[in-house]
Parts: structure tokens; sequence; C-alpha cells
């Protein structure tokens, strides 16, 4: 397999087409080696417009969801970044080469590890990782100017509103299958928020994610 060619492919058959004009990540998309972090089982499928299995059940990011979430962003150099759902890390690594500190949390402590890999195969080193249930919240006292969920889930918690700095963007996936929606959520003062759906989707949900309240008749 040509392995540019196959890059170029990716970026001009699957991301343009889906709106994503950013110059700054169209470069990084070249810049940035996706093969790198995937399985060597599943390396083939690097620039493929599909999921890629992790284990645990849990998939890559499509191709065209990562550069549309990343160009959604608009991050900045000085922004600090929570990622809920780490995976192989190459997310993680594109937040990185924009913001200026990423938190990158997983409940599964082999992602956590594989990832640290790769980010150091990089030489990425603004990323903190962390192993634990985020599904939820993610206690930390700082804020964050961005916050991204990488899974789905049913309802949002309010805790992540609390989190997000003036200024502060959000990205969730919410609702249940087969419809759910792709929000990006902004804190326009304190306590203040502004909800945008940015388009229709279908991602497996967060572990743990909270579930909205039952009917009891």
């Amino acid at each position: 397999m040509d392995i540019e060619q196959a890059r170029y492919n990716m970026v001009e058959q699957q991301i343009r087409p889906w709106d994503v004009l950013n110059q700054n990540v169209l470069d990084l998309l070249f810049r940035l080696r996706r093969e790198d972090f995937v399985h060597p089982a599943h390396r083939a499928l690097a620039f493929v417009d599909m999921e890629i299995p992790l284990g645990h059940g849990e998939t890559m990011w499509t191709p065209k969801l990562e550069a549309r979430v990343l160009q959604e962003l608009t991050l900045a150099g000085s922004d600090r970044v929570l990622e809920i759902g780490t995976g192989s890390g190459y997310f993680t690594a594109l937040l990185a080469a924009q913001a200026g500190e990423v938190v990158s949390v997983d409940i599964h402590a082999d992602f956590t590890a594989a990832a640290g890999d790769n980010l150091r195969a990089h030489g990425i080193t603004n990323v903190s990782l962390e192993t634990g249930d985020a599904a939820r919240d993610w206690h930390d006292q700082d804020g964050f100017d961005v916050i991204v969920l990488t899974g789905s889930t049913p309802i949002l918690s309010d805790a992540f509103r609390r989190r997000l700095r003036v200024g502060g963007r959000l990205f969730a996936v919410t609702g249940t299958a087969p419809v759910m929606q792709a929000q990006l959520v902004t804190c326009t003062a304190p306590g203040a928020f502004r909800s945008v759906t940015l388009f229709e989707t279908c991602l497996a949900p967060l572990v743990n994610a909270p579930q909205p309240a039952a009917f009891v008749f």
C-alpha cells in the first residue's frame, strides 16, 4: 500500500467533503501519522472511513469525525483541554498539537499505557494521561477551555458544563441509537451556556454514562 497516497485520499475524499476546510487542521492530518496509532493487525485500515477496533468493545473515531470535531473546537495554543476517552491516543495527539495542555482520561488501563507509548514515540509532552471513570465528571479545580467526550452519552452531565471556563467549548454526542446529535456547548458567561447541534451521528456510549430517569407507573 502506498501510505502517502492513502493519506492523501483520506483527506481529499473523506475529510474535505465533510466541510473540513481549515488548512491548519488539514496540514496536521498530513503531519501526524494516523497509522502509528492503529494496532498492527488493523494498520491497513488506518485511512479507511470506518471505526477501527481497539479492544474492550471500543473503536477509533472515523477520520472525518476526528477532523470535523478538531475544526469545530477552534483550539488555541493557550487552551487547557479535557478528553474523556483516550483510546489509541491519536485524537489526543491531534488536540495536543493545537492546544497548550491536554488531560486525557480512560477507564481502561491498557489504553492509557498504549497511548502513552504512542505519544512518547511522537515526542508529544503536553499531555497528562489518567486512568479512571470520567463519564459523569472529572474532578479538577482549574477548569478547562475545551472538553471532549469521545463516546456518546444519553444525557450530558451538568458537571462537565461547570468545568468549562468562560469562552470554553464542550463537544459531546448525546442521545440514544439509532439517532444521536453532536453538540457544541459554549460557556458564554459564568453559569450561562449556548448549545448548537452540529450534525447527526451514532457512537458507542461511554462506559458508565449517566442514564435518563426511568418512568415509574
